[in-house]
């Protein structure tokens, strides 16, 4: 049967059979993968291999080929554990309550593991902890009468949402770590010398009016913008809502 699969899919589901006799593998997918992750957390993305992960585990790089064929496959599986399981909502939550409980949910995984974010996304998502939040979002509009295709969309719009958000507050975060002197009060007069208001009106107008004097006061851990952006989407998907359930 998992040869008419994705060889992908029978590695993030452990499809693979196993011997039902000799002794015990001494390990797992599920090791190699626990491992990479702390590589990650510890020392970044960019120190992950086989061989690394491989030595943290106090094994031969053969012994982790054994288990998974390239580093492609193990960060498609570091991707899927990264999220870790979904929280369950309440059961009187509405659809908007669920929604705005799953986005941040996301945010909070990915945070924990901030180089989830240099993963490329290269496929839908497959793994059992990528479909058990698939499906916890689309569980949040279980109850209203949606043609599939527009709870699809609905779901889609909000995870391509809290993807560019996540992305943008961890990369803004990462960047201030390094170097905060773009983020103090130069910004600011750095636009007063650079911004034309012929060229760019609706920005010098900004700008004269001082609201990027307060960049000083940028605080890596502030999820505001997100949160309003969430707001703003979630208005939009009441005015959908409205639409076709009227």
């Amino acid at each position: 049967m998992t040869e008419e699969l994705s060889p992908d899919l029978v590695l993030l589901w452990r499809l693979r059979e196993t011997p039902k006799r000799g002794p015990k593998p001494g390990l797992m997918v599920d090791d190699i993968v626990t491992a990479a992750v702390e590589v990650a957390d510890a020392e970044g993305l960019d120190a992950v291999s086989m061989a690394r992960v491989a030595a943290h585990l106090g094994n031969s790089t053969m012994a982790l080929y054994r288990h998974i064929k390239s580093k492609r496959e193990l960060l498609m599986l570091m991707a899927d554990a990264a999220l870790e399981e979904p929280p369950e909502f309440p059961a009187d939550a509405d659809w908007r309550a669920g929604m705005t409980l799953w986005a941040r949910g996301v945010f909070a995984a990915v945070s924990r593991h901030r180089w989830f974010v240099h993963i490329p996304i290269s496929a839908p998502p497959f793994g059992p902890r990528n479909l058990m939040w698939f499906d916890r979002a689309l569980g949040t509009l279980r109850g209203l009468d949606l043609p599939h295709e527009i709870k699809y969309s609905l779901v889609m719009g909000l995870v391509t949402y809290v993807q560019g958000g996540y992305r943008l507050a961890l990369d803004l975060a990462a960047g201030y770590a390094e170097n905060p002197a773009p983020f103090s009060g130069s910004y600011a007069a750095g636009l007063r010398k650079v911004v034309d208001p012929h060229q760019l009106p609706a920005l010098a107008e900004m700008v004269a009016d001082g609201f990027f004097e307060g960049a000083e006061d940028f605080e890596p851990s502030d999820t505001g913008d997100f949160d309003f952006g969430l707001s703003v989407y979630l208005d939009g998907v009441a005015a959908q809502i409205e639409r076709f359930t009227r």
